[in-house]
């Protein structure tokens, strides 16, 4: 980006403030990237970071959820549903991880305010909840998350009793064939919403609703059409025709990944390696990734997607968790040391301190000049997974998990058939 066009940004970004400027102009001149350090400060910085975002809230009809972000072009944002709802887990972990109790009576007030959004139909609005929001299926699943955690690490029975009509809504939605085409973003059919999938997967399994657990798996195997032989998937940009963003080709992994684990389903588990193995071929030895990616990983992206790095890593350490591969958390690892260059640990803003940008350069094309709180809530959730090796969200209690006739020994077996097949 050269000057000229920063000085023909769009008004409504209102680059001439000084505070936006600011951080225009210090990656424009490229400046020497944030320092490094242990990951337990970075963690800090992250989760008081979404504190803040949380603080911002306070005395606002949406108090207790967190503010989607900052932006330049509106300040702080109301809450967002959706990723309240994930990052109720992150949260949890963290209140162990960084001994910090006062964090769980924060994800107490998450999902408080959840509850309170529910309608009668078991949908939760999409957006940010305001007047004439339409529930998103994706959305509804990310919810889901937050209310499993408040069922399985709080106790709470009205958690999982929300999740169940939830899930009945969501399933109410599937086509035959497994695609959700109804209340989708944008109108159209995502894969990337594998990561839904997986929230109505193990509501299903915890609340002994088979059908559920059907539903989901008729969703899985539609998605397992739209992946190509270079493992990447169609069907999943925000819009058609489109690329995807490194984020939504890093949900799509997760949902696949996760529900290949619960369910001891290679054909799931496999895609996932296959994707994941895909990416960490075109990731730069600093741990840089394109903003989007094509058909055989091929982008003409030049700026980086800070969130679905953060992904990207997540996804790396669980592949490594769950098949024993350790050049899995070497990409992992990478993710990170790039993600904390990006971290402004003493930045003087509090909008600004602590979080992750959508996008760097921040004028890059996901999330253009904004800090959202998904960002900071997968950086935490990478950081956390590698300085502990724990899992986010914890892996649910083991009467939950499907033992077929495929073991686990099998189901290592074949994954790595697959990952020798990807080359």
């Amino acid at each position: 980006m050269d000057l000229a066009r920063y000085l023909t940004l769009p008004l409504r970004y209102k680059p001439w403030q000084p505070r936006h400027a600011r951080l225009i102009l210090a990656d424009l001149s490229r400046r020497e990237a944030q320092e490094q350090r242990p990951h337990a400060v970075h963690l800090t910085a992250a989760i008081d970071w979404l504190c803040r975002a949380q603080d911002v809230r306070d005395g606002q009809p949406d108090a207790g959820g967190v503010s989607a972000g900052w932006s330049f072009e509106d300040g702080w944002l109301p809450s967002y549903p959706e990723t309240t709802g994930y990052i109720i887990e992150t949260f949890l972990a963290a209140a162990d991880v960084l001994q910090r109790p006062e964090l769980v009576d924060r994800a107490r007030r998450m999902i408080d305010w959840e509850l309170s959004l529910q309608q009668p139909d078991g949908a939760f609005p999409g957006h940010f909840g305001e007047p004439g929001s339409h529930p998103v299926i994706f959305n509804q699943g990310q919810i889901l998350h937050g209310l499993i955690a408040g069922y399985t690490r709080l106790g709470r029975q009205d958690c999982l009793e929300a999740a169940l009509r939830g899930g009945r809504w969501m399933v109410a939605q599937m086509d035959a064939d497994g695609c959700f085409r109804r209340f989708e973003h944008n109108g159209v059919p995502h894969v990337y919403n594998t990561r839904a999938t997986w929230a109505l997967l193990r509501v299903g399994l915890l609340g002994n609703a088979p059908e559920l657990v059907a539903a989901a798996r008729r969703n899985l195997d539609w998605a397992l059409t739209q992946q190509t032989e270079s493992g990447w998937y169609a069907t999943n940009a925000f819009v058609p025709h489109r690329a995807p963003f490194t984020h939504t080709i890093a949900y799509a992994i997760r949902g696949f990944l996760e529900s290949g684990v619960l369910l001891d389903e290679p054909r799931y588990l496999g895609s996932a390696v296959k994707a994941a193995r895909g990416m960490a071929r075109v990731q730069r030895q600093d741990g840089w990734l394109a903003g989007t990616y094509r058909d055989g990983w091929v982008t003409d992206a030049s700026y980086a997607c800070l969130t679905g790095i953060a992904q990207m890593s997540i996804n790396w350490t669980r592949l490594a968790q769950v098949t024993g591969e350790q050049s899995f958390r070497e990409h992992a690892r990478a993710a990170l040391a790039y993600l904390k260059t990006t971290q402004r640990l003493t930045d003087a803003d509090d909008a600004v301190r602590g979080g992750i940008a959508g996008s760097s350069p921040i004028w890059g094309d996901y999330s253009r000049f904004e800090y959202p709180n998904w960002a900071a809530k997968f950086f935490a959730d990478a950081l956390m997974m590698d300085l502990v090796d724990i899992v986010i969200p914890p892996l649910d209690p083991p009467p939950m998990i499907v033992r077929g006739a495929t073991t686990r020994t099998t189901l290592v077996s074949c994954l790595s058939t697959v990952a020798d097949s990807a080359g």
